[in-house]
């Protein structure tokens, strides 16, 4: 399969990215990545509708993100050799038709393969971040990173939030089918306010995916970014999964809109997302990695220690979105700090480290909360936060701070 740019001549360093440019791929990336968060406050009622247990419901996000993972290996590395533009419609449309499917779901099963199929499309905001990264001017980089990925969190955010609120109103098929119909009118929109941005390269696909392993025996900061990041989004995967069914328990017995209104205490998380920019543009980013690890550590103490306050609860998952954040952003500005023409595949091994352990993170959340409570999901969360600590301290400089 030869892979041939629409433009061949053309660089994408010749192209500008405009503040309307900037916005729209700001909103693609949060409207996008929502579609993978809706099902973890609908968890408990999904469980109920199918008439299954909380931890078979919880294989639902655990697929979603494993989806997700293979997308970014097997989409996102086109981003090198294809017109970004279209690249990133073509997975709008897909990711539309996906949700609209599982809005139709007949039973848990097929839900669950359906959640496979909605991460494994949704990985526009992974096309849309290095497309940003590449036509910024490198003193800004970590400014225009922050702004993106403001958008991603807030769609994170926010997802939990409307997903609760439609779900306790209309029950959650109506929230999947609502994401598809958003999902198309987000595609008519990049059409218009996206530029296009032809690759440089002339590649065979098979090749592009041969060239990623490489790259991670090459660049041990890539190597140090994704495994910091990936038992980052372990704990913040393995809390989120496991918090619904927290809430549904006593003595809180919340509904599915009491839940999901908790993603608006992690606004301060998106609010960090562009403040760790600006710090990593001025501190170097190594060092605000470090700093996100120990207040992500922190939360899951201090949830731990306060597990009967909701106040203690409410603090936790602020400190928790700070230190996710703040390290996750930090990472993508030292992985955008190597060669750009490389930032699809650098990206690529970034972000299925982080989606792996996501994954793994569900997973492990929803068994611990099964075997041992609330205190073993703090126990998880601390314990995956400190490994990555741990790494990263010891963990050799590369010439980068």
């Amino acid at each position: 399969m030869q892979i041939q740019p629409t433009t061949g001549a053309q660089s994408e360093a010749a192209h500008q990215l405009t503040p309307s440019g900037l916005w729209a791929l700001t909103i693609t990336t949060g409207v996008t990545v929502a579609s993978l968060y809706y099902n973890q406050p609908l968890l408990d009622a999904i469980a109920r509708s199918f008439h299954r247990t909380a931890g078979e419901a919880g294989a639902i996000p655990t697929l979603t993100q494993a989806g997700y993972a293979t997308g970014l290996l097997l989409i996102v590395p086109l981003g090198d050799v294809l017109e970004r533009r279209r690249l990133l419609l073509a997975t709008l449309v897909a990711v539309a038709v996906a949700l609209g499917l599982a809005a139709m779901a007949p039973s848990l099963g097929a839900l669950a393969a359906l959640s496979f199929a909605i991460g494994l499309t949704g990985v526009g905001p992974q096309i849309a971040v290095p497309f940003a990264a590449a036509l910024t001017p490198p003193e800004r980089r970590g400014k225009t990173v922050g702004l993106v990925m403001t958008g991603l969190i807030t769609g994170i955010l926010l997802a939990r939030t409307v997903a609760g609120a439609v779900g306790s109103a209309y029950g959650w098929r109506v929230v999947f089918g609502g994401a598809a119909a958003a999902m198309l009118v987000l595609a008519a929109s990049v059409a218009s306010f996206l530029p296009r941005a032809p690759a440089g390269e002339r590649v065979r696909y098979v090749d592009v995916l041969r060239s990623i392993p490489p790259l991670v025996v090459r660049y041990p900061l890539l190597r140090e970014a994704a495994l910091a990041g990936g038992m980052a989004f372990a704990a913040f995967s393995a809390f989120w999964t496991a918090l619904t069914f927290h809430l549904s328990a006593a003595p809180w017995s919340y509904g599915p809109g009491t839940i999901g209104a908790f993603g608006l205490v992690g606004v301060a998380g998106a609010l960090a997302a562009s403040a760790a920019g600006r710090l990593a543009d001025r501190t170097g980013p190594r060092r605000v990695v470090g700093y996100g690890l120990a207040t992500l550590a922190a939360s899951f103490v201090l949830m731990f220690a306060f597990r009967t306050s909701l106040a203690g609860l409410i603090a936790g998952i602020v400190l928790l979105d700070l230190g996710v954040q703040g390290t996750h952003i930090s990472n993508q500005a030292r992985v955008y700090s190597l060669p750009a023409e490389l930032h699809s595949r650098l990206n690529t091994v970034y972000m299925v480290s982080y989606f792996v352990g996501g994954a793994l993170g569900s997973l492990l959340g929803a068994a611990a909360w099964t075997h041992f409570g609330w205190p073993g999901v703090c126990a998880l969360g601390a314990g995956m936060a400190g490994v990555a600590l741990a790494a990263h301290l010891i963990g050799g400089r590369t010439g980068e701070s």
